[in-house]
């Protein structure tokens, strides 16, 4: 049964949790798991597709993102231990048109039921995880962010959590729910099992045209959901951001949430991104919009074509100095695919996407009706033979 609700006005107060460590000695996001639930004696449980997010009603708010009882909360976001409720304005009728498939609103995902299997990244601001639900068996990636009480790192925070709650695209990568515990925000998400588009390179070295084509296609189909249905702006585009599958699918994850945090703890706090794939209006402090996810988008597919970071020499091993980069982005050319290694399509494609002028630059919804684009559109190119382990 469930625990008394205490009288209003108080305020429950529970014994501190334990710090949780791996065997490898980092941080385990998972509370101490239940023990008390007998999975032969469980309901069985439809088909895990997208989970409904809610928590109990409202507490009493002590700051401007905390309440009380260790809710998160940012305007019409709440998130505590029991998971995320987005509240609005909207009627019922309307707000349920953005809401999880109602055939999912009785699976009930916990921290607890999840159990670490490995570290599969690590950043500055917390860590990601490979976990497995205990009953099911499924796989996720359990993103861990500790949380810092700047205004500009929670704002991109509660960006990350409502694209990811109400997004129906194929094409970014699915969050089943959302927790605020002990400091940490995690999210569940689809977990990618061939890793990242950096992962690829280093397995590959180069990628071909054909298969470059149908990566493109899909990441400017998640660009256009961001820009077009979404108006977000992602600001990180970059290989380890592009996450693939064993059946070939492309999806784009982290949207900006890791730079800010990685901004406010000891790099330049001027800019809000990875510096490699970093347009030249941002880097040079101008007004940005959309297009900026262009530039770095072309320099990420320019980078699978040839094997190396554009801007690094090819005879020369490393990188460029911190600001010779910064300088060499916006007073340089703009990088090009070599015209005797690649077709005038794909030459054409990378100069649409990389032109210093943002308003030169094609948009993602013109990118993917491109002459590079429709070359392929009736080849059967399987993306999975790229990424077979």
């Amino acid at each position: 049964p469930p625990a008394p609700r205490p009288p209003p006005g108080c305020v429950p107060v529970f014994p501190p949790s334990p710090t949780l460590y791996s065997l490898d000695g980092s941080l385990n996001l998972l509370p101490p798991p239940r023990i008390h639930r007998n999975p032969a004696i469980m309901k069985p449980m439809k088909p895990l597709k997208r989970l409904q997010l809610a928590i109990p009603d409202q507490e009493t708010p002590v700051t401007n993102f905390l309440t009380a009882s260790g809710t998160f909360q940012d305007g019409d976001l709440l998130l505590n231990q029991k998971g995320l409720r987005l509240i609005s304005e909207q009627t019922p009728e309307t707000s349920q048109s953005h809401a999880q498939p109602p055939d999912t609103k009785d699976l009930d995902l916990q921290l607890e039921d999840l159990e670490t299997i490995k570290v599969i990244g690590k950043g500055s601001g917390g860590v990601v995880q490979l976990v497995r639900h205990k009953w099911m068996g499924t796989l996720f990636a359990l993103k861990g962010i500790q949380m810092n009480i700047q205004e500009a790192i929670r704002k991109q925070i509660v960006q990350e959590l409502k694209i990811n709650q109400a997004s129906q695209c194929p094409h970014i990568v699915v969050c089943y729910h959302s927790f605020y515990h002990n400091g940490i925000i995690s999210m569940v998400l689809e977990y990618m099992d061939r890793g990242s588009l950096a992962d690829v390179i280093l397995q590959v070295k180069t990628i071909l045209e054909p298969y470059l084509a149908v990566v493109c296609k899909q990441v400017l189909k998640g660009l256009i959901y961001l820009h077009n249905e979404r108006h977000v702006i992602h600001r990180d585009i970059k290989p380890s951001n592009l996450l693939m599958n064993h059946r070939g699918e492309v999806k784009i994850t982290d949207f900006g949430v890791s730079a800010v945090l990685a901004s406010s703890m000891g790099q330049r706090d001027t800019f809000v991104g990875t510096y490699n794939y970093m347009s030249p209006e941002r880097i040079s402090g101008s007004s940005y919009d959309y297009k900026s996810d262009i530039w770095s988008f072309g320099l990420v597919i320019l980078e699978c074509a040839i094997g190396r970071f554009p801007y690094v020499p090819h005879e020369q091993e490393g990188w460029l100095g911190f600001y010779e980069l910064l300088e060499a982005i916006v007073d340089q050319p703009p990088p090009a695919a070599p015209s005797d290694q690649f077709s005038p399509e794909f030459c054409s494609f990378i100069s649409a996407c990389v032109q210093k002028d943002p308003q030169q630059r094609m948009s993602a919804l013109e990118l993917l009706h491109h002459p590079f684009i429709k070359k392929f559109e009736d080849k059967d190119i399987d993306l999975g033979i790229l990424v077979m382990k």
